[in-house]
């Protein structure tokens, strides 16, 4: 496999909420999105979420509380939990989870819902 270079990725992405695939590792996607605003809240019945910022600032809003991340700071969404991801006013972030997962979870009505991810 090829070295990423993720600023280099991160600039191919041309709108927010639309992550993309930079890695797999045993059926894990490592993926990269560039966030804008408040996403849509939702759930995965069946998958961990690990975000990771890279860069800017993000807010996962739960039902009991908010976690707030900047850059270098990580949080797990456990599956099951509802949240609601807010980039402040942006962030890049690397999303760690099984391949299966989508990622508006269980709101099939989100138009930013993306099932078919490209490989960056």
């Amino acid at each position: 496999m090829d070295v990423i270079d993720l600023a280099e990725a991160f600039a191919r992405i041309d709108k927010p909420w639309t992550p993309r695939i930079v890695g797999e590792v045993n059926g894990f996607h490592a993926k990269i999105a560039r966030l804008e605003g408040e996403f849509t809240w939702h759930s995965h019945a069946e998958e961990d979420e690990l975000f990771l910022v890279l860069e800017g600032s993000l807010r996962i809003r739960l039902r009991d509380r908010d976690v707030v991340l900047g850059p270098g700071q990580l949080h797990v969404v456990p599956r099951g939990v509802e949240h609601l991801p807010i980039a402040e006013p942006y962030a890049h972030v690397l999303l760690f989870e099984p391949a299966s997962t989508v990622n508006t979870g269980d709101d099939l009505d989100d138009p930013r819902r993306v099932e078919a991810l490209e490989r960056l």
